[in-house]
Parts: C-alpha cells; sequence; structure tokens
C-alpha cells in the first residue's frame, strides 16, 4: 500500500469524483415527487430551453429547480469553461431527503403526525 489511510481516501476520492458540471441543493423543503415533476421537463433539454421552461412554470419546484439550474450552468462556465450556449441537462435527479416530524392537535386530544418531507436535488449538464 505504502500511504496512509487519509491519503489513500483523498486519491480515491480525487478519482470518483463527478467531471461534468453539476450542481446540488441538498435539504430542499419540497417533497422528492413534486420536485421531480419539474425536473422531468427539463431532461435532455438545452440550458437556455430549459430556463425558459422553468420561468413560466407556475410551480414552487419550478423556482428551486431553476436556481440549481443556475448555479450548474454558472460552475460549467467558472469552473471547467464551458459555453453556456453549448450546454444540456444530461441528468436531473431528486433524492428523498429527512423529514421532519411535526404534530397536529386533532379532536379529543388526539394528535396526528405530518411529515414536512425535504429532498436533495441534482442537476448535471454536458456539452453536445
Amino acid at each position: 500500500m505504502g500511504q496512509s489511510r487519509s491519503q489513500y481516501k483523498q486519491q480515491r476520492n480525487a478519482e470518483n469524483r463527478e467531471k461534468r458540471p453539476h450542481a446540488i441543493h441538498k435539504f430542499a423543503r419540497i417533497s422528492d415527487r413534486k420536485a421531480r415533476i419539474v425536473l422531468d421537463q427539463i431532461k435532455g433539454k438545452d440550458v437556455i430551453q430549459a430556463a425558459a421552461i422553468l420561468q413560466y412554470n407556475p410551480r414552487y419546484g419550478a423556482y428551486l429547480v431553476g436556481k440549481v439550474l443556475k448555479s450548474a450552468v454558472a460552475n460549467a462556465e467558472e469552473n471547467h469553461s464551458m459555453d453556456a450556449q453549448d450546454l444540456f441537462v444530461e441528468e436531473a435527479i431528486a433524492n428523498q431527503g429527512p423529514s421532519m416530524k411535526r404534530i397536529q392537535p386533532r379532536a379529543k386530544g388526539r394528535a396526528y403526525r405530518i411529515n414536512k418531507r425535504t429532498s436533495h436535488i441534482t442537476i448535471v449538464l454536458n456539452e453536445r
């Protein structure tokens, strides 16, 4: 082996790191189902076309996904020196995050559980 555990892990993580430009919004206050409805509309589309779709979509998820898309485009231009005109949405994923457990008072002193769900929204771009 010849190297410490931390050096080995650092080298392994560098090899497995995502090479494509991407952005992640963790713990977004929207359920993963609702985010996926919006993400499915922009998968495979050009960045400019995807931004236009999100701008005129009335859903709250479109607002959150739009922020992630802008961040991914900025990462592509700044870190990978790519042109925004050539980019398209290669992957758009919404994974389930932790749920916040809340209580709703009900009749006769009962309490009902309310799960306020969160999600992790990921957008990966690539060049055409």
